[in-house]
C-alpha cells in the first residue's frame, strides 16, 4: 500500500513542478511583456481560476500523500528507500507547500487589492510581484521536480530490495 501512495505522491509531484515550471519558463515572461494593468488584471484572473478542483485535489493532494508516505517511513526506516522518501516528503511539503503559502500566496493576495489601472501604485507592485513571484516560484518548481525524483528512486529501490 505504501508503494501505491509514493506512486501517486510521485506523480503529483511531478504534474505540479510541470504546472509552476510552465509559469517560471514563459508565462510569467509573457505576463511581464504586457503592459502592467494587462499583466496584472491577467495574473488576477489566473489567480482566481487556479481554484480549482483539479488543481486543488493535485495540489493538496500530494500535500497530504506526501505527509503520510514521510510519516510510514518512519515507522519503516530498515526499507531501502526511505531516505528517498522522507527526503521527496519533505521537499514538496516544505519546498513546494510551504513555500506556496507562505510566499506567494501572499503576493497573489496582495495583488488581488491592486486596481489594475492605477499606473503608478500597480506598475510599482506588477514589478516587485514579478520579480519576487517567480524567485519561489522556483524555488517551488526545483522543490517539486526533486521531490518527484526522489520519491521515484525510493520506488526503484524498495522495488530492488537494495540501498
Amino acid at each position: 500500500m505504501l508503494n501505491v501512495a509514493v506512486f501517486l505522491s510521485a506523480l503529483g509531484c511531478g504534474l505540479i513542478a510541470g504546472t509552476f515550471f510552465a509559469f517560471s519558463t514563459f508565462v510569467m515572461k509573457a505576463l511581464g511583456n504586457l503592459p502592467p494593468a494587462q499583466g496584472i488584471a491577467a495574473m488576477q484572473s489566473i489567480n482566481v481560476v487556479v481554484i480549482n478542483p483539479w488543481f486543488l485535489t493535485i495540489f493538496l493532494g500530494t500535500a497530504m500523500m506526501c505527509v503520510v508516505v514521510g510519516i510510514a517511513s518512519l515507522l519503516r526506516w530498515h526499507d531501502p528507500g526511505t531516505p528517498y522518501l522522507i527526503a521527496g516528503s519533505l521537499l514538496y511539503v516544505v519546498g513546494t507547500f510551504a513555500v506556496t503559502m507562505l510566499a506567494n500566496v501572499p503576493l497573489n493576495d496582495a495583488l488581488a487589492n491592486v486596481a489594475p489601472a492605477s499606473s503608478v501604485e500597480g506598475a510599482r507592485l506588477w514589478g516587485r510581484y514579478l520579480t519576487s513571484w517567480t524567485a519561489w516560484n522556483h524555488v517551488r518548481t526545483i522543490a517539486a521536480l526533486a521531490a518527484a525524483a526522489s520519491l521515484t528512486i525510493a520506488l526503484v529501490l524498495n522495488a530492488r530490495g537494495t540501498h
